[in-house]
């Protein structure tokens, strides 16, 4: 038996006790000494959480780019309309004109402007005069009224196309203050140095849970898989959980003697390695830690979690991350109590 085995054997010093040496912002964490090889390594590993911030905040900048550009379409659209709009406001009293003449005389032609005339050359230079006027103001008023249908066509669709892209701007920006939330959650960068997967797999719901959202107290009624001891059914079923999730190292739950929740039956020990108990001091040990712990943080409303501890930090549902100072700095494995 290993010294790091026979001294998790031996009874828990109060994690209570240790409780009062507890400090404020997590600090970052520094490699343990010990190497060990692991003899483990996840053929896929899944996307770090850190990676996932990252990307986020690279839709978030792109999609914010895409809507300022959509915006300044949309001004110039707008401003578009309005130059339209004053062009034919400038039109309207030449029009109005021409047309006030044709109701009361009929649009002048060629005919009726010669039985007034007392020249031909006057004649003719008049009704040229009226008959472009005619022409040049129904042709600008034709370009003028279509180029603002159009711009208030391209405005309106526009118009669509920002409102969608607002949408997705304010989606990416809520995804990633969720994903720097997610990574809080579970320690932080410094905590967990960006090694730590965006994602755990959700737990099954534990028995014993009340109708108002509370649980049920247990007493040591199952067969520790572990140990030859006995453990509650709610840290059964969580044992069984992070197994599911393939957390697959070694681990122990029951352990005699001493105050707190292992001989209680409501705690496991989940080392880092296959067999005992050794520090991490590579990326897939702190990653392996990491991971578990997230996956327990994540499901604690479903399993029951009363508290994790690892890496030299306690986390507590009510309070989160605190720092951790005992007998033990839990870089070594991750301890799981349950309520």
């Amino acid at each position: 038996m290993t010294a790091p085995l026979r001294r998790w054997l031996t009874p828990a010093v109060a994690v209570l006790t240790a409780l009062a040496i507890l400090a404020g912002p997590t600090p970052a964490i520094a490699a343990p000494s010990t190497p060990t090889p692991s003899g483990h390594e996840e053929d896929e590993e899944p996307e770090l959480l850190t990676d996932v911030i990252e990307l986020r905040n690279r839709q978030y900048a792109k999609a914010k780019s895409q809507l300022e550009k959509s915006k300044k379409r949309q001004r110039e659209f707008a401003l578009e309309i309005r130059r339209a709009e004053e062009d034919l406001e400038a039109l309207r009293p030449q029009v109005s004109q021409i047309a006030a003449q044709s109701y009361r005389t009929g649009r002048i032609g060629a005919a009726a402007i010669l039985l007034d005339s007392k020249a031909p050359d006057t004649f003719l230079k008049r009704a040229s005069a009226l008959d472009e006027l005619n022409m040049v103001n129904a042709q600008k008023l034709s370009e003028v009224t279509s180029a603002k249908t159009r711009a208030e066509r391209a405005k309106l669709e526009l118009d669509g196309e920002v409102r969608e892209q607002q949408k997705l701007t304010n989606d990416m920006a809520r995804e990633s203050r969720e994903a720097e939330k997610a990574l809080a959650l579970v320690g932080g960068k410094g905590f967990t140095g960006g090694l730590v997967s965006a994602e755990s797999p959700v737990a099954r719901i534990a028995p014993g849970r009340t109708a108002d959202g509370g649980w049920r107290p247990e007493g040591r009624t199952e067969d520790d898989p572990t140990t030859s001891g006995l453990i509650t059914p709610r840290t059964l079923h969580a044992y069984k959980e992070v197994r599911r999730a393939g957390f697959k190292r070694f681990v122990g739950c029951y352990r005699p003697g001493g105050p707190w929740e292992h001989p209680k039956g409501k705690a496991c020990d989940w080392s880092l390695q296959n067999s005992g108990f050794s520090p991490w001091y590579n990326n897939d040990t702190r990653r392996y830690g990491n991971d578990l712990a997230a996956f327990l943080i994540r499901n604690a409303d479903r399993l029951g979690i009363y508290y994790v501890i690892w890496n030299r930090q306690i986390w507590f549902p009510a309070t989160g991350w605190k720092s951790y100072s005992g007998p033990s700095d839990h870089t070594d494995h991750v301890h799981m109590s349950m309520l």
